[in-house]
């Protein structure tokens, strides 16, 4: 059983690794308990098995792997990290699980391989199957298509791909084994149940008795569509609804499902493409062309088998399709035209999509083919380009099938309706646009009214199953002009079409089956639904047709697009007679009987009447045509009274205006009216009366007939007038909708005309047009004469810049056309909108001859080229063309692979030139020709990809992007491995993708083949397609596009799902839909609503800090935007995602992460994350940054700053700059990373967003600095060196601003550190840039003294002078008056400190001191204020609150003053600095309000003594702070004094903070300084060790006052646990490097009262270890340990000093431990233990930090046993350390050690005093002790040690240990013992249990002046009280005791502390104080209560009369 006890202990990872079968069994069945106990799926705990649970289902022993498969699975299902071991988990379980006996192991594999898929895994886990069916041991194969069958059934056909699947099932089936084909057997009818049919072509090759037995199993089946009953952990939602179908009986939804299941799997998608192109016979071209026709035929045939493949490999099919194409166009013989449209047919369904380039080539020979009457031929072609029609779109073939829809053959009408027929049964509403389906119409109408009856039958047919698709409401109103009869035979065709798929209809066709009742079934329809109703019903144009004089013209016109979308009413042509019968019901008699009078008066009166009539008229009653009838009705329009022929024409625009009026009614008064329009008296009124019937009946429609009305006149001023109507017509009603074809061919005969008038009036309607089509509309006019193009160009210049006006008219109009076609998808609508569309055409395609094709063909490149250029003339000479261009685009697609590459670049031109003169009916051409072009990209010279490419996007222009991203053309381009063709792809796409709204899918094929771009060897390459990525991701989306890394190998994944999530970072918003849905409303609703928008997202920004209360506000303005842009311009969408954007910005912008901050800056300290330092930031950084951010920013917030616009960033930093204020404590919690992302907007060009950061800037620091916020190191150095880099920005605005904001910087980051920056900064190449850096040094040393100089003023100011060389004016300058500046301060030992100069550049400071000398004396006030302005820029009304009441101000100051006058006086080298701040303070009273309880404090320092020594030192005024008073500033600037390098300076900064916080009330100001304070005072330090007492100059007297100064203020600030607690684990560890290093300095021994001094540091060492945050100093104690013993020059000795204090905090580990934080103690024992492994530290001279590590480590488990190793989280890496293993060693023998407990109240922590110690302890210590004697460093230490040990064990035998040493070694010990002995009585000693040497020789502590609790006689703790007794006593009999009424007004420092012996500084400090006094005979009265110390130089007069005043001061408080 002993190696049982041995694993028992171990953890459980542990455990279930070990080699003992047993120990691993035990472990999985602990592991299991484990991951069924834990809740949460993301604990930490479940990292640790990650890389285990393969050995839980590999596991050698079959019992142990039962249990651990149970355990793995438990963990699967369990935790969150489990899909990051798919692959390895289910690679064993198919090795090693599946082969197994135990039918229980089998189970568990499958159950694990499918709980895999339930996370989400199932594609890693179905490679891992199909890889498994190849395995030689059947069983495993069995197994795994078992898993397969069970996965599929229970998860389906989506989740399990099948593809795979089905491919490797022929294979199962010819397995040897029978258990495998069984099991084959039984997957199959598993997939038959999910897809049916379509598993059948794949196993059609399988053995027929297999077959068999299949078909007999699918047989028996259930119809009903199977459905999945496990789901994904994502599918929760599926999952909740199929319980409650399965609660419910689960029939409920069965119908809904049906439709998702049905189409899913593809039978052609299971199949494996077959490459057919290279078993093509090699004579197959040469038979095709045979003579004989059963050359032919054998050619064809050999074809027609490999055609029969039903799926085929993509490739270059051109020749064949020529080939076949040709037999079918021209071979007399109809067999051989069969078998060729069958080969064809063949092709298209082995290609499909692919197959799309060559459709629009085959269709129009196949359709002028269908006149062959032969059944077995027509029914070939049928089949022929049904199978075409799916490979491409309807859309691409509409121009071809239009073309024969009117050809004479009815046959070939006939079947094109007929194809066009079964087409439609393909189509959807979407695929089906009006776009498209308003032509086709317009042909069936013609072809229903066919003299054929098949003609007519197929169009019926046609009709039917449009109306079926698309629904009968969007087919009417293209059927207005059918009677009734032939529209009930259009329906019943609806009703008898089955759609494909047997589904009825998609949209609104499913609906109409029942043909009316069912309205509200039309979800898509619904837009169209809306408005008018049944009377409006659309007539077709031809029908509107003049019912008198037949205006063939006009109605040709009418053809226009736009009149089967207005609907206005519509009337049927009435006689005569019934419109007399109407007019008379609602005119007056006598008005109808005077009409045709013979007297005009009548007339007239009769017109009067008939007006009134007229206007009191209802709209419903009106009948528009029977009064217009009347008006026309004899003399009509030819009414010779011009009065008479007035009022007529007023009653026209009113009946108008106010009626239903139709087009009908409009015929019959168009014609009078434009006769009338030139009239000079009548004119107007027929102007009006004509704007009147364009609102009724639209405008287009109007202009169109007018204008060709106009023109069939011979009236030139009709013309003119009727051209500047509807010039104003359009300038009031837009042009939207209007028809220019339909009148641009009068216009032009207007241009022509001789008269003038009408020559300019057409001019000036060109100058309209011109408004809203721009420069296309020039493109009519090219051929007009020169003088006239120069007048209409002249016309168009002054319209040049001028904006079109919004229309006042036909807005109602508008709006309801919008209602009605809302829907409407043809862009191409509006007149302005395609201008292409509308140039007359010319087609070349009889021009492109045979021959001319041929040459173009030719072997010889010079006949290639000729051939090339006749093409090029004949497209020029067209210069527009129709798409019909013959066989050109494949003679062109030939050359562009030619050999000769000056040829490819000429058919590029010509591509080009087709481009422009085609327009956008290119779209079609777009895959046999455009994708071609792409091909180009891939060759080799430069010049030929740049033509390339100007092609290519000379073909976009005009095609958009659409059909080019469509099909698998693009991807198959991307396949290729050329690099070239590669990058200018990926560079094409990035450039066009982001400008595209929406993308075929197809994109997604491109996807893999951009990843293998991402790995491409090219550099270029993998450049373009990271670039590429954001755009692709911006149209696929991020989640779709990182499925698609599930198919790459785990090493290129890694590396792409990196760039993806960077990728994702840059990814640019897709663009806003156009701000139109229709040309008629665009420059109305544009601007309506725009400013809607506008207005809801100024108000948030506009209410100062009421961020949050305008929301509400914003929100009301969206709706009313809303509401206009539905009405107007039908934008809802964008609205609804404004709203949502609003909502989001309502909650705060920064989220408090507790601790976030600290996590950061720790996680960049272990390196985990990148440190923030670099030359230009690189993507990382911002991916980063933006990973951080995410976590503390509102989403919307992080958009914005993030957002590749720049716009957005100036936007986001003014919704920062709104929230600043309200949100504080949040943006200092996260102020690193604000900082941060405002360096990287330092390196962005643009000015706007650099000018805004700086105005964050300032206001952020500004806010700092009233918060009383100190930049940590983390932040500075991340921050500081980039705000630098701007300083040397071109543009002084910018610089200015970074000049304050580094003012700012000083009182929230001490000056000192940011002088190192600035540094940095004078090293730049920008000339600018040193300059300003060193003029901020000049000035960081005018505020703030010779001690901002870092390291060292001598090396800064080395640096410095360096610059008065520079060849830049500008620096040398500023580095001259830096130099000048110090002068200032510190005099000639400038000279000293700079260094040798050059001759030149000393004569050159030389002058410039000496000017600088004249200028000085002039200005000392400025000189304070300037200083004073610079410390608080814009603080004054801060400073103004803090003020004391205005009474005390006067007498406080005059007492100033007055000691400055006696100062000034007593010494008139000191400079008036004091007195003139005095003045200003005075003179400022009156401004003073009330808030007394800062300045008493601020008063103190005020009044301190101030005398300077030396004349050109100057140290700031401590009052200077007064003048902008801040509590924290002053003590910031206090803080910066104490590390001057005056000692006099320091010393009276100390004594201001000693006097702080020797006051309760006021020391809290310090909290938050104490850092600061701390790292100001080691400054000190360092600068007294290593220059103030090497300087012999200097008095050691003075340096001891300031050390004395130091450690009071210390005691005092380690006397109070709140501020000690503050003090970092960084500034402790220096701290206690600095007081170790003092303490060991032999220099301080020489000083007198040197002992006393390291006394003292030894009490405040003790102090620090109590008071300090534990966890800090232990943490500080051990890096400090780790370092010391890392640098071999460091003494032994402090290393030992280190260990003891470390020792010392061990003994009190039992009282503290529960304060201090573990995990990063251990953390720091873990990283001590990777530098210094257990060997390395034995290989140490001492193996007492060995000893010392053991000890802490053996206490901490003894304190917390087993649970210490839950303390070990913060440890990454557990083994790179042996800390784990020593842990869980000690831990295991605690059991042992429990018998040794220490006796906490003992000194001596480690050691046992109540117990008898175990002879092999004492040893072990006794020989240490010798071991020491014996070193010459410890020999003193050792002696101490064995007496102390000696006179606690007076038992212990020392004999043994001195009987082997020399005889003159004992006595050496025996006289040590003695006098340590006699030198302690002699001292008498005071403490029980340990007593004091100058260097501390305590066992446990180098501090044994206090070093632990003494304990009395009965072994209580002595109380401080006792001891304050005696050393009372103590200090009065040594004349160190002042009266006791100091004592109890002020207790000195020491009363609180334990140790009594020891004289604080402080102490010291009121001995030399008291001294000082009793030397002056006129002062007796009293005690100073100031304890500052005063410079030895100050005169006693002015002392004891500062002491004087200070009293009354406090006297008059109290």
């Amino acid at each position: 059983m002993g190696d049982d006890s041995e694993w028992m202990k171990l953890p459980i990872d542990q455990k279930c690794e070990h080699k003992v079968w047993k120990a691993r069994l035990n472990g999985y069945e602990e592991a299991l308990k484990l991951f069924q106990r834990i809740e949460d799926e993301k604990s930490p705990e479940w990292a640790k098995y990650l890389g285990l649970i393969k050995k839980f289902v590999t596991d050698s022993n079959a019992v142990a792997q039962l249990k651990g498969l149970e355990a793995a699975l438990a963990y699967i299902q369990n935790a969150h990290v489990a899909g990051k071991t798919t692959g390895e988990v289910v690679s064993g379980v198919v090795s090693k699980v599946f082969n197994q006996p135990k039918a229980r192991a089998k189970e568990l594999g499958i159950e694990i391989c499918l709980m895999y898929i339930e996370v989400e895994k199932a594609e890693v886990v179905q490679e891992e199957l199909i890889k498994g069916l190849d395995n030689k041991n059947p069983k495993i194969v069995v197994a795994c298509v078992e898993t397969i069958r069970k996965a599929l059934s229970e998860f389906g056909s989506k989740i399990v791909s099948l593809k795979p699947v089905v491919k490797v099932l022929p294979k199962l089936f010819e397995s040897r084994e029978k258990a495998v084909r069984d099991e084959a057997k039984l997957l199959a009818v598993e997939i038959f149940k999910w897809i049916r049919d379509a598993l059948r072509p794949p196993l059609q090759n399988i053995n027929s008795v297999q077959l068999k037995e299949l078909e007999e199993e699918w047989v028996k089946l259930p119809t009903t569509a199977t459905k999945q009953t496990r789901f994904l952990r994502s599918q929760q939602d599926l999952k909740a609804k199929f319980e409650q179908q399965q609660a419910a009986g689960g029939h409920e939804v069965d119908g809904d499902d049906d439709e998702e299941v049905a189409p899913q799997v593809d039978p052609y998608d299971l199949l494996e493409a077959v490459e057919i192109l290279s078993k093509i016979p090699k004579d197959f071209y040469e038979k095709i062309e045979a003579k004989k026709w059963q050359e032919r035929k054998e050619a064809l045939e050999a074809i027609e088998v490999l055609t029969k493949n039903p799926k085929l490999e993509n490739g270059d099919y051109g020749d064949m399709v020529r080939a076949l194409k040709k037999v079918i166009g021209k071979d007399a013989n109809v067999m051989l035209v069969t078998l060729a449209a069958k080969c064809l047919a063949g092709l298209a369904a082995g290609l499909r999509k692919k197959f799309g380039t060559y459709a629009g080539h085959v269709v129009p020979t196949i359709l002028e083919k269908f006149k062959e009457k032969k059944p077995q031929v027509v029914q070939a072609l049928q089949e022929a380009i049904d199978a075409v029609f799916l490979t491409t779109t309807l859309q691409n073939l509409s121009e071809d099938i239009l073309a024969v829809m009117d050809n004479k053959n009815p046959s070939i009408k006939q079947q094109a309706s007929l194809f066009l027929a079964r087409s439609f049964r393909h189509c959807t509403p979407s695929t089906l646009p009006k776009s498209v389906l308003k032509p086709f119409c317009a042909a069936f109408l013609k072809q229903v009214n066919d003299s054929a009856p098949e003609v007519r039958d197929a169009a019926f047919e046609a009709l039917g199953t449009a109306m079926k698709v698309v629904g009968e409401k969007a087919v009417n109103p293209f059927l207005t002009d059918l009677d009734k009869l032939k529209l009930d035979k259009i329906k019943e065709c609806a009703d008898k079409v089955e759609l494909a798929g047997g589904k009825t209809g998609g949209g609104g066709g499913g609906a109409e089956k029942k043909e009316k009742p069912a309205p509200k079934a039309q979800p898509v329809e619904e837009p169209t639904a809306k408005p008018s109703g049944p009377p409006k019903k659309a007539p077709a144009n031809k029908s509107a047709g003049p019912p008198k004089k037949g205006k063939p013209a006009a109605a040709a016109g009418a053809k226009g697009k736009k009149v089967p979308e207005s609907k206005e009413a519509v009337e049927t042509e009435l006689s005569l007679e019934v419109c007399e019968e109407k007019s008379a019901a609602v005119l007056p008699a006598s008005c109808m009987q005077m009409l045709d009078s013979a007297n005009w008066k009548e007339r007239l009166a009769s017109m009067e009447e008939f007006q009134r009539a007229v206007e009191q008229m209802d709209r419903s009653e009106m009948p528009c045509q029977a009064l217009v009838r009347m008006l026309a009705k004899k003399p009509g329009w030819k009414e010779t009274n011009f009065q008479v022929m007035q009022m007529k024409l007023h009653i026209v625009g009113l009946i108008a205006q106010k009626g239903s009026f139709s087009k009908t009614s409009a015929f019959v008064v168009l014609d009078g009216l434009v006769d009338k329009v030139g009239d000079v008296k009548c004119g107007g009124k027929a102007k009006e009366a004509l704007t009147a019937i364009g609102e009724a009946c639209s405008l287009p429609w109007t202009a169109e007939q007018v204008v060709s009305m106009a023109f069939a006149q011979k009236n030139p001023k009709n013309q003119a007038e009727a051209l500047n109507w509807l010039a104003n017509a359009m300038k009031e009603f837009g042009f939207a909708g209007i028809n220019v074809k339909a009148f641009i061919n009068n216009v032009k005969t207007a241009l022509g005309a001789t008269n003038p008038a009408v020559r300019t009036a057409a001019i000036a309607l060109l100058g309209v047009m011109y408004l809203y089509m721009g420069a296309p509309l020039r493109m009519f006019f090219e051929d007009e004469k020169p003088a006239l193009l120069a007048q209409i160009d002249a016309e168009f210049e002054k319209m040049q810049g001028q904006s079109p006006p919004a229309p006042i008219r036909g807005a109602k109009k508008a709006a309801e056309d919008e209602g009605e076609e809302g829907e409407d998808q043809d862009d191409e609508e509006g007149g302005g909108n395609d201008i292409m569309d509308l140039l007359p055409r010319t087609d070349i395609s009889d021009k492109i001859t045979s021959e001319m094709v041929s040459k173009i063909g030719d072997k010889n490149w010079k006949i290639r080229k000729e051939g090339l250029d006749e093409v090029a003339a004949v497209i020029s000479e067209a210069k527009f063309i129709k798409p019909n261009m013959g066989e050109l685009p494949m003679a062109l697609k030939g050359r562009l692979n030619d050999s000769n590459k000056i040829l490819v670049q000429q058919t590029l031109s010509i591509l080009q030139q087709i481009a422009t003169a085609m327009g956008p009916a290119l779209k079609q051409h777009v895959k046999n020709l455009g994708i071609p072009i792409i091909t180009v990209l891939g060759d080799s010279k430069n010049t030929v990809r740049a033509a390339a490419l100007t092609t290519l996007n000379a073909w976009v222009e005009q095609t958009g992007m659409k059909e080019w991203l469509e099909g698998e053309d693009l991807s198959e381009e991307l396949k290729r491995e050329n690099p070239f063709l590669r990058q200018e792809i990926l560079g094409w796409l990035a450039e066009k993708l982001p400008t595209v709204r929406s993308v075929s899918p197809d994109l997604m094929i491109c996807v893999p083949y951009l990843y293998a771009c991402l790995e491409d060897r090219n550099g270029d390459v993998r450049k373009k397609a990271q670039d590429a990525l954001p755009v692709f991701m911006m149209h696929l989306s991020f989640e779709k596009m990182m499925k698609a890394t599930g198919k790459l190998k785990p090493a290129s994944k890694d590396q792409v799902v990196g760039m993806l999530e960077k990728a994702r970072a840059v990814m640019p918003a897709k663009p806003a839909a156009p701000a139109k849905a229709g040309p008629s409303k665009a420059p109305a609703s544009a601007p309506a609503a725009k400013p809607a928008a506008a207005s809801a997202k100024v108000q948030p920004v506009s209410e100062d800090g009421g961020g949050f209360e305008s929301k509400p506000e914003a929100k009301k303005v969206k709706p009313g935007g809303a509401a206009k842009g539905k009405g107007v311009a039908g934008k809802k969408p964008p609205v609804k995602a404004n709203a949502k954007e609003e909502e989001d910005k309502s909650g705060p912008m920064f989220i408090l992460v507790p601790g976030g901050k600290e996590q950061r800056i720790k996680e960049e300290k272990a390196l985990k994350i990148l440190k923030w330092n670099f030359l230009t930031p690189r993507d990382e950084y911002v991916e980063q940054l933006k990973t951080q951010m995410s976590t503390c920013l509102a989403k919307w917030l992080q958009d914005e700053l993030f957002h590749f616009d720049f716009q957005h960033h100036v936007k986001a930093i003014g919704a920062m700059i709104e929230h600043m204020e309200d949100e504080k404590d949040a943006t200092i919690s996260c102020l690193d990373l604000i900082l941060k992302w405002f360096t990287l907007r330092f390196f962005d060009t643009n000015t706007s967003v650099l000018m805004k950061v700086l105005e964050y800037l300032k206001l952020l620091f500004t806010m700092l600095n009233r918060e009383n916020y100190h930049l940590s190191e983390y932040e500075a150095s991340s921050f500081i060196p980039y705000l630098i880099l701007k300083v040397g920005e071109p543009k002084d605005v910018v610089r200015k601003d970074v000049r304050s904001i580094l003012t700012m910087l000083c009182r929230v980051y001490p000056a000192s550190k940011l002088f190192v920056f600035l540094m940095e900064g004078t090293k730049s190449k920008n000339s600018k840039q040193r300059a300003e850096c060193l003029e901020e040094l000049g000035c960081l040393i005018e505020s703030y003294g010779m001690n901002v100089c870092q390291p060292t003023p001598a090396k800064s100011l080395k640096e410095i002078a360096v610059h008065i060389g520079d060849r830049d004016t500008s620096v040398r300058n500023a580095a001259l008056n830096t130099v000048v500046c110090v002068y200032n301060v510190c005099g000639d030992q400038v000279f000293k400190l700079i260094g040798n100069l050059s001759e030149k550049d000393m004569s050159m400071l030389e002058e410039r001191i000496k000017r600088s000398a004249k200028k000085t004396p002039a200005a000392p006030i400025k000189q304070v204020e300037e200083k004073a302005q610079r410390a608080q820029p814009g603080n004054h009304n801060a400073s103004l609150a803090r003020r004391p009441p205005p009474d005390e101000v006067p007498t406080k100051l005059n007492q100033a003053r007055a000691q400055s006058a006696h100062n000034e006086q007593s010494s008139p080298s000191i400079p008036k600095e004091f007195q003139l701040d005095l003045d200003m303070i005075e003179n400022d009273h009156t401004r003073v309000s009330e808030l007394p309880d800062l300045v008493q404090h601020k008063l103190d320092e005020l009044l301190e003594p101030v005398t300077i020594p030396e004349p050109k030192i100057r140290a700031v005024s401590p009052h200077f702070d007064d003048l902008h008073n801040s509590t924290a500033s002053t003590i910031n600037f206090v803080i910066s004094q104490v590390a001057s390098g005056d000692i006099n300076t320091s010393i009276q900064a100390l004594a201001q903070i000693d006097e702080v916080l020797r006051q309760e009330d006021k020391a809290e100001a310090m909290s938050g300084h104490i850092d600061q304070f701390l790292i100001a005072t080691l400054m000190q330090l360092r600068l007294i060790y290593n220059t103030h007492m090497a300087d012999d100059r200097l008095d050691k007297a003075d340096i001891f006052k300031l050390y004395s100064c130091i450690i009071g203020n210390m005691l005092s600030l380690f006397s109070m646990e709140s501020l000690a607690r503050e003090a970092s684990m960084g500034v402790l560890k220096d701290l206690m490097h600095g007081l170790i290093t003092l303490m060991l300095d032999s220099r301080v021994e020489d000083i007198e009262d040197g002992q006393q001094l390291i006394r003292s540091v030894n009490l405040l060492v003790v102090r620090v270890l109590e008071k300090s945050d534990q966890t800090n100093i232990l943490s500080a104690l051990l890096v400090l340990l780790q370092d010391s013993l890392i640098t071999t020059a460091g003494s032994p000795k402090f290393s030992e000093l280190v260990m003891k204090c470390l020792w010392r905090m061990i003994r009190f580990l039992p009282e503290t431990i529960d304060s201090v934080n573990l995990d990063r103690i251990l953390l720091d024992v873990h990283n001590f233990m990777k530098v210094f492994p257990k060997e390395k530290l034995k290989q140490l001279k001492s193996d007492v930090p060995h000893r010392t590590l053991k000890t802490l480590l053996h206490t901490l488990c003894k304190l917390r046993g087993a649970k210490i190793l839950d303390h070990l989280s913060m440890i990454e890496n557990r083994n790179e350390s042996e800390l784990e293993t020593h842990l869980r060693r000690v831990v295991k023998h605690s059991s042992d050690l429990s018998s040794m407990k220490s006796d906490r109240g003992t000194e001596k922590g480690a050691m046992r005093t109540d117990e008898k110690m175990s002879k092999a302890k004492v040893s072990d210590i006794l020989s240490e002790i010798f071991k020491k004697i014996g070193s010459k460093e410890n020999t003193k230490e050792g002696l101490t040690e064995l007496y102390e040990y000696k006179q606690k064990y007076s038992d212990a035998d020392i004999e043994p240990f001195l009987r082997n040493a020399s005889q003159f070694f004992q006595s050496y010990v025996e006289r040590g013992l003695r006098m340590i002995e006699s030198e302690r009585e002699g001292k008498g000693r005071i403490q029980a249990s340990s007593t004091v040497t100058s260097h501390g020789t305590d066992t446990t502590t180098y501090v044994p002046s206090s070093s632990t609790v003494p304990l009395g006689t009965n072994g209580e703790e002595i109380k401080p009280a006792v001891y304050y007794e005696r050393l009372k006593i103590l200090r009065q009999r040594h004349g160190l005791e002042n009266s006791a009424k100091q004592e109890e007004d002020r207790p000195p420092l020491t009363t609180l502390l334990s140790k009594p012996s020891v004289a604080s500084s402080t102490d010291m400090l009121h001995s030399k104080l008291s001294q000082l006094k009793e030397s002056r005979e006129h002062y007796h009265q009293e005690q100073p209560h100031s304890h500052s110390p005063t410079r030895s130089s100050s005169p006693a007069t002015n002392l004891d009369d500062l002491k004087k005043r200070l009293e009354r001061i406090k006297s008059n408080r109290q």
